[in-house]
């Protein structure tokens, strides 16, 4: 079987099996300018709820992280965990005949949503102002490192700079150290989760206005909104939070501990699971002590009670400690790598686990849709779009004839996915 018909038998077997309802987004169109991680974070969000992704790229290598290595088959991990359940299209905007491709299509579709710097998109004609003048129902939704207006709205961002200047890097690392960003790209993730959630109000308000609206989505504000309880620290304290490794600036114990073989995490944020985990870890007399009675008391005591629990878990390997935890009702976890998180029994029990064929990267593991919708089961997860895979049948739903599309792609308007 070639390569061809492979594309074309899975395509086929998506359809067979499709079943009525895609989510409750089912209808909704979104034209997707997005590159990199943070808009296609977002229109993935939406694809997983339902909605029809199309996703415009650009000519010569398409998305950035497509190039992202590792590679497999020669499809990057990068672009693979963000974009499932899309749609493909090539498009030229430097030339006049791509920018009149992407009006017919804004024609026809809910929502745009572009992560440029401020300004691209007006200058290719193609901004708010113009395409909502085609399509007045138009949700806009702008992602962008520090959003539309402000002093720094024109100036480059990416994750870790962002991580830096909202202040989530200074509360990330250990005590009397340089801070670290975190593992998780939150700066950028901050945008596809809050662009998501803006498109869904603006989505709902239309409903009662008849109009669209453009929504600014900044990943500084995003990030900074995410700071929760550490911002209101400082506006009580008048001082800036520090970092405080795993543990927590006043909940004692709240910190990781080394077991013989790993490390286990132990949490105990009310008085009722201080009195269990005394009783657990055999320092009953703890429950007689005035000054351990008090979050206060157990915050000024921090380095006695976390000497004395590290000293006990140390003396047990993980399952052991797991195994005494549960069984006085402590809430705690054993710290999992990627991999052990991936393979727990209980992300396979909640559908965080499926698996895709790929034309090119074969039997691909992709994670599950983080929103559930109890009563109704979505399909299947599908698969990233090979790049400009569907140039040709996004424009032939437009309107365009064959003869039209033809031309785009002699024009080198258009790319489509060829085999070889």
């Amino acid at each position: 079987m070639g390569l061809t018909d492979k594309v074309t038998k899975l395509a086929e077997g998506d359809a067979a099996q499709e079943p009525v309802w895609k989510g409750p987004l089912q209808g909704i169109r979104v034209l997707d300018f997005t590159r990199v991680l943070a808009g296609p974070f977002a229109t993935q969000i939406l694809s997983d709820l339902g909605a029809e992704i199309i996703k415009l790229e650009p000519p010569g290598s398409g998305d950035d992280t497509r190039g992202f290595p590792p590679h497999r088959g020669g499809e990057s991990h990068y672009f693979i965990a963000i974009n499932r359940g899309k749609r493909s299209i090539v498009i030229d905007l430097r030339t006049d005949e791509g920018k009149q491709v992407v009006r017919q299509l804004v024609a026809t579709v809910d929502v745009v949503v572009e992560n440029y710097r401020p300004g691209v998109m007006e200058r290719l004609g193609l901004g708010f102002d113009a395409l909502s003048a085609i399509n007045p129902r138009l949700v806009y939704c702008a992602i962008s490192g520090f959003g539309l207006t402000g002093p720094m709205r024109d100036k480059p961002s990416f994750d870790i700079v962002t991580q830096a200047l909202s202040g989530a890097m200074s509360v990330n690392g250990e005590a009397g150290r340089l801070p670290v960003k975190l593992g998780l790209p939150i700066g950028d993730l901050s945008g596809g989760i809050f662009g998501s959630i803006g498109i869904l109000a603006a989505i709902i308000e239309r409903q009662t206005t008849g109009k669209g609206r453009l929504v600014d989505v900044s990943l500084q504000d995003g990030t900074m909104g995410l700071l929760g309880y550490l911002s209101q620290l400082a506006f009580f304290n008048g001082s800036d939070p520090v970092p405080v490794g795993s543990s927590h600036p006043y909940i004692v114990p709240y910190n990781s501990y080394a077991a013989s073989d790993g490390a286990v995490l132990i949490a105990c944020l009310t008085p009722s699971f201080f009195g269990k985990l005394c009783e657990g870890l055999g320092v009953a007399e703890w429950g007689a002590r005035d000054d351990l009675q008090t979050m206060e008391g157990r915050r000024d005591a921090r380095e006695e009670v976390d000497r004395v629990i590290g000293e006990v878990v140390a003396s047990h390997t993980v399952a052991e400690m797991v195994e005494l935890l549960e069984r006085y009702d402590v809430p705690h976890a054993p710290i999992l790598s990627v991999t052990q998180a991936l393979e727990h029994p209980h992300s396979a029990a909640r559908g965080m686990l499926e698996t895709v064929d790929h034309p090119l990267a074969g039997e691909l593991r992709l994670v599950g849709r983080p929103i559930k919708f109890v009563g109704d089961a979505q399909p299947p997860l599908v698969r990233p779009p090979l790049y400009g895979e569907h140039s040709r049948e996004i424009l032939a739903e437009a309107g365009f004839d064959a003869a039209q599309i033809a031309k785009l792609e002699e024009l080198g308007v258009l790319t489509s996915y060829e085999v070889g």
